[in-house]
C-alpha cells in the first residue's frame, strides 16, 4: 500500500488533528489547566484549519483506488461545512460554560470533529462503501449530540426519535445499494456503475434501487415524506445542536445527494429520477411552508423552515450540469449564515430566559433591538427579499433549473417554488410582525450578548448583506465546479 496517498486526504487529517487535540486537552488538563480555554482553543483550530483547506491546492487525482476524490468542488463544499461549524462552535461557547455542560464540553467539540469528519468522507467518497463509513460517522455521534441535555426528557426522546429513524433509513439506502450492487454486476463504484447503466437498458430493478437510495439520503436532508423526525428532533435537542443539525449536516448531505444521482444514475435522469425528484421536490417545499405556518415554537417553526428550504436546495439536482452544482453550493452557504443568524438570536434568548415561544418575541427590539434586526435580516433573507443574499441564492438556482430546461415540467417546477417563495412570506414575516408591531408589553429584558455570540451573530448579519452583492463568492463555485470535470451531463 502506498501511505502517500494519505496525504491527499489533508481536510480530514487536519480535523483529525483538531480532534486529537482536543480529546489530549480535555483527558489530561485541569481544571484551571487546558480545560479551561478549551472553547477558545478548539474555535481557533477551526477557523484555522478552514483558512489552511482554502489555500492548499485540492487533489484531482482519485486515490485509494479511485474511492477517494479532493477535488477543488470538494474543497470548496468543506470549506463551507467548516464556516457552518466554526459558527456553531461561537454560538455554543455560553452554552458549553454553564455548570451542567462545562465538564462534558470536550465531548460535544469531540463529538461534532467526528461527525464533520464524516461529512467530509461523504463528500469526498467515489465508492459506495466509504460513503456508507461517511454517513454513519456523521449519523450517530448526532444522535449522542441530541441527548447531551441529559437533565431534560424532550431531549432523550429526540435523541431516540433520531436514532431509531437513522437506524431505518440506513437500512433502506443499503437496500436500494445492494440492487445497485446486483444491476452493476459486483461493484460499489460510481464510475463502474455508471458506465454498466449506460451500457444496459432500464430496468425494475434499477427504479427500485434509486427509490431507496433516495428515501436513505432523503432522511439526512428532511425530504418529504421522510422528514416526520425533524420537528421533534429540533425542539428536544440543545439549540446549538439544533442549529448544526440544521444546516452543516444538510448541506454535506446535499452534496453527495447530487454527486451520487448526477454522476451514478445520470444516464436515466429522464427515465427515472427527474420524475421521482419533482414529487419529492414538490411535496417538500409546499408540506414545509404549510406546517410552518401553525408553529407557535421557534425551534419547531425553524424546523418546518428547513424542511422548505430542503426542498429549494434539491432545485439544483434538477438541473444536473455544473451550474446547479454551484448554484446548490451557493445556495447552501447563504442557508449557513442566514439560518445560524435565526438560531443565534433564538439561542441567545433562551439561555437567559428560557422562553422559545413566538408570542414571546414580541416587542423585542424595544429592549434588544440589535437582536430584534439580526432576526428581521435573517427571516428576509430566508424568505428571498431583495436585496438581501436569500434573494440571490434563489434566483440562481431558480435560473439553473430553467437554463437547460428540456421540459414543461421544469418551468412549472420552477412556478411551484415561487408560488411557496410567495406563501413562506406570511410566516417568516410573522415574527418580523412579532418583534417590530406588536403592541404586547416585551417580555424579553434586555440582556448583554457574550463576546463569541457577538462575533458569530455579525458574521451571519455581514453574509446576510453581503454575500449577495460580491459576485466573486458565486464565480468562486463556478470556478470550482468547471475546473473538475465531476459530473456526468452537461
Amino acid at each position: 500500500m502506498d501511505y502517500s496517498q494519505f496525504g491527499a486526504m489533508l481536510p480530514e487529517l487536519i480535523i483529525l488533528g483538531i480532534f486529537l487535540i482536543v480529546f489530549l486537552a480535555d483527558t489530561f488538563s485541569g481544571e484551571e489547566g487546558g480545560k479551561k480555554f478549551l472553547t477558545q482553543l478548539t474555535t481557533v483550530m477551526m477557523l484555522l484549519a478552514t483558512v489552511a483547506i482554502w489555500i492548499v491546492p485540492s487533489c484531482a487525482e482519485p486515490v485509494f483506488g479511485g474511492m477517494y476524490v479532493d477535488d477543488a468542488a470538494c474543497k470548496a463544499m468543506k470549506c463551507v461545512l467548516n464556516v457552518g461549524a466554526w459558527i456553531c462552535m461561537l454560538e455554543a461557547a455560553k452554552w458549553v460554560e454553564t455548570d451542567v455542560m462545562y465538564y462534558r464540553k470536550g465531548e460535544f467539540y469531540e463529538l461534532l470533529l467526528v461527525t464533520l469528519f464524516g461529512m467530509y468522507l461523504m463528500i469526498s467518497a467515489r465508492h459506495f462503501l466509504l460513503f456508507i463509513i461517511g454517513l454513519e460517522s456523521a449519523s450517530l455521534p448526532i444522535a449522542a449530540m441530541v441527548a447531551f441535555n441529559k437533565n431534560k426528557y424532550e431531549s432523550h426522546e429526540a435523541a431516540i426519535k433520531y436514532i431509531l429513524t437513522a437506524v431505518f433509513s440506513s437500512a433502506i439506502l443499503l437496500t436500494g445499494l445492494s440492487f445497485v450492487y446486483a444491476f452493476s454486476g459486483g461493484s460499489l463504484y460510481f464510475s463502474d456503475i455508471a458506465a454498466q447503466i449506460s451500457a444496459g437498458e432500464m430496468s425494475g430493478l434499477l427504479i427500485f434501487a434509486l427509490a431507496f437510495v433516495l428515501a436513505g439520503i432523503g432522511f439526512k436532508l428532511s425530504l418529504v415524506p421522510m422528514h416526520l423526525w425533524t420537528a421533534d428532533v429540533y425542539q428536544g435537542a440543545p439549540t446549538s445542536v439544533t442549529a448544526y443539525l440544521s444546516v452543516v449536516s444538510k448541506g454535506a448531505a446535499a452534496f453527495a445527494f447530487f454527486i451520487i444521482f448526477v454522476q451514478v444514475f445520470g444516464q436515466v435522469y429522464s427515465e427515472a429520477w427527474e420524475w421521482m425528484l419533482y414529487a419529492v421536490i414538490i411535496a417538500t417545499i409546499t408540506v414545509g411552508n404549510l406546517f410552518a405556518m401553525r408553529q407557535k415554537n421557534m425551534k419547531r417553526f425553524m424546523a418546518f423552515s428547513s424542511v422548505s428550504q430542503a426542498g429549494y436546495i434539491m432545485l439544483g439536482a434538477m438541473a444536473a450540469n455544473q451550474l446547479g452544482l454551484a448554484s446548490m453550493m451557493f445556495y447552501i452557504l447563504v442557508y449557513v449564515v442566514s439560518n445560524l443568524g435565526a438560531f443565534a438570536v433564538i439561542q441567545m434568548i433562551e439561555d437567559r430566559t428560557g422562553l422559545v415561544g413566538m408570542d414571546d418575541y414580541n416587542g423585542l427590539h424595544k429592549t434588544n433591538p440589535y437582536l430584534a434586526v439580526a432576526m428581521t435580516l435573517a427571516m428576509f433573507s430566508l424568505a428571498g427579499i431583495p436585496p438581501f443574499a436569500g434573494f440571490f441564492s434563489k434566483i440562481l438556482i431558480f435560473t439553473s433549473v430553467t437554463s437547460h430546461a428540456s421540459s414543461m415540467a421544469l418551468y412549472m417546477l420552477v412556478l411551484v417554488a415561487l408560488i411557496n417563495t410567495i406563501i413562506s412570506l406570511y410566516y417568516y414575516l410573522l415574527v418580523v410582525k412579532a418583534m417590530w408591531i406588536s403592541a404586547d408589553a416585551p417580555k424579553v429584558e434586555a440582556f448583554s450578548s457574550g463576546k463569541c455570540e457577538k462575533v458569530a451573530l455579525t458574521v451571519c448579519v455581514l453574509g446576510i448583506v453581503f454575500l449577495g452583492l460580491v459576485s466573486c463568492v458565486y464565480q468562486f463555485f463556478v470556478d470550482s465546479v468547471g475546473s473538475t470535470g465531476l459530473l456526468a451531463l452537461n
